[in-house]
C-alpha cells in the first residue's frame, strides 16, 4: 500500500510527456539501427525543461515494503518481492535501484523499463534481447529513464511510444487514447514475460481488455503464473503497477478527462515569460501550480486525497491480514498431509484469484485516489474469494472429525 498516505503521494505516478498533446502517438519503427541521444545533448535546446527532469534527483528516500507490511513476506512467499520490495525513487535512480535490488535477476528483460539503452536494444534487435543474461547487459553509463523513452530521438514534438508491447496491447485503440497517458503507460501498467521468448508483454490486445477481470481470464487460458507458493502448491500471479489500467478503468473520474501530465507535469512559467511543461515528475500534493488548477473543483485537494487513502489502506491492509492468514492456513493443510491435491484444488484456485484481486490494489501507486471505485470492487472480490477459501478449508477440517 505504499506509504503514500503519509508521503503525500510523492511517489503517485511517474510519467513523462510531450509538449504536443493533439493527435495520435507513434510508434517507434523497429530495426531501423537508432541509437540514443542522452538527456544532456537536449539540455540547451530545452534549459528549463531539463532542469526540471534533473530536480527528480532530489527524491531520495526508499521504503522496504517487506518491513513496512510484513504480511508480504507470507503473501509473497516463493517470490524475490517477499525478501527486498524497495520504494520507487524516480527515473534518475532506475539504473542504479535495479543493480543494488536484493531480487535475483536472471534476464535482461528486467531493464525493460530502466534504461532507453536496453530500449533500444529491443527496437534493434527484436525479441531476442530480452532473452540475453542479465549480466550481458553493461550498466555502467546507462542513462536512466529519459528524453528517449518518450519522445525517442524528437523532443518538443509528439509522444512516440518505444515500448512497442504497449502499442500491441491497445491494439487499434491507440488513436483514441491521450498522448500523456501512452507515455506514463509504457511501464505503468501490469506485465508479464513470456513464458517463450521472456519478451516483455501485456495481457490484452485492446483498452477494453486490460482490466483486472479480462487480464485474470487471459493469464487462466494462458495457464500462466509467475511463481508457485513452495509451502501451499498454488500457482500465483504477482500483479505489477497498474496504474495506466486504473486511471482508464471503469469507474474513474478523471480518466479520459485529466491526462497523467495534466496531474503529474505542472505547465510552469520561467523568467522569460514562457512556458513549459515541468519534467519533475510529482504529486499533485507537492506542486502549488496543479493544486491551484485542481482548486474549482477541490478547494482542499490534500483533505480530500488523504481522506480516500486513509480508507483505502486501511481496509487493503485488512485484507491483506485476511489473505496471510489464509496462506498459513492453506500451508498448513498441505504440509498436514492429510488431503490430496484434489480436495485442495478449490482452495488453491480460490487463494490464486484472490491473491491477483488483492495485489492489483495494493501495488497501484495512489491507494485510491487514482480509481477508487476500481480499487474497491477489486477488494471486494478479493474479500469474497478469501472468505470462500476459508469456508472450504473450515469443510476440510470438519470432515477430519
Amino acid at each position: 500500500m505504499k506509504r503514500m498516505i503519509l508521503l503525500g503521494l510523492t511517489i503517485v505516478m511517474i510519467c513523462c510527456a510531450g509538449f504536443a498533446m493533439a493527435g495520435a502517438a507513434k510508434v517507434a519503427e523497429k530495426g531501423t539501427g537508432i541509437t540514443v541521444i542522452p538527456a544532456t545533448e537536449w539540455e540547451n535546446q530545452f534549459p528549463d525543461v531539463y532542469a526540471s527532469y534533473m530536480a527528480n534527483s532530489e527524491n531520495e528516500a526508499v521504503i522496504e515494503y517487506t518491513e513496512e507490511y510484513p504480511i508480504i513476506q507470507t503473501i509473497y512467499e516463493g517470490y524475490g518481492f517477499a525478501k527486498y520490495y524497495g520504494s520507487a525513487r524516480g527515473h534518475y535512480y532506475c539504473v542504479s535501484d535495479l543493480m543494488a535490488t536484493g531480487r535475483p535477476h536472471a534476464l535482461a528483460n528486467c531493464f525493460t523499463c530502466k534504461t532507453a539503452e536496453f530500449t533500444v536494444m529491443t527496437l534493434n534487435d527484436g525479441d531476442s534481447a530480452y532473452s540475453l543474461p542479465f549480466e550481458s547487459v553493461d550498466s555502467a553509463g546507462l542513462e536512466d529513464v529519459g528524453c528517449f523513452t518518450c519522445h525517442a530521438n524528437e523532443p518538443g514534438g509528439q509522444i512516440t511510444i518505444t515500448h512497442t508491447y504497449l502499442a500491441d496491447a491497445v491494439g487499434e485503440d491507440i488513436a483514441s487514447i491521450p498522448q500523456a497517458d501512452l507515455s506514463c503507460g509504457q511501464c505503468h501498467v501490469e506485465y508479464y514475460f513470456a513464458p517463450e521468448g521472456k519478451n516483455t508483454a501485456m495481457p490484452g490486445t485492446r483498452l477494453a481488455e486490460l482490466n483486472p477481470d479480462a487480464m485474470y481470464d487471459f493469464y487462466e487460458k494462458m495457464g500462466f503464473s509467475d511463481y508457485t507458493n513452495p509451502r501451499t502448491g498454488v500457482n500465483m500471479l504477482k500483479t505489477q503497477h497498474p496504474e495506466f489500467e486504473t486511471v482508464l478503468g471503469k469507474g474513474s473520474v478523471h480518466g479520459g478527462t485529466f491526462t497523467c501530465a495534466d496531474c503529474h507535469m505542472a505547465k510552469e512559467t520561467n523568467d522569460k515569460g514562457e512556458t513549459y511543461r515541468s519534467h519533475n515528475l510529482v504529486s499533485p500534493l507537492a506542486s502549488e501550480t496543479i493544486q491551484a488548477n485542481c482548486a474549482a473543483c477541490h478547494s482542499d485537494l490534500a483533505g480530500f486525497v488523504h481522506g480516500i487513502q486513509e480508507k483505502m489502506v486501511g481496509r487493503t491492509v485488512a485484507i491483506g491480514e485476511n489473505l496471510k492468514t489464509l496462506t498459513d492456513r492453506l500451508a498448513e493443510a498441505v504440509a498436514s498431509g492429510k488431503y490430496t491435491d484434489e480436495q485442495l484444488a478449490d482452495c488453491r484456485a480460490l487463494n490464486r484469484k484472490g491473491q491477483w484481486y488483492w495485489d492489483f490494489v495494493f501495488v497501484e501507486n495512489s491507494n485510491g485516489a487514482h480509481n477508487s471505485r476500481l480499487d474497491n470492487r477489486c477488494l471486494d472480490m478479493a474479500e469474497a474469494f478469501i472468505n470462500a477459501a476459508m469456508l472450504q478449508l473450515d469443510k476440510l477440517e470438519k470432515s477430519d472429525i
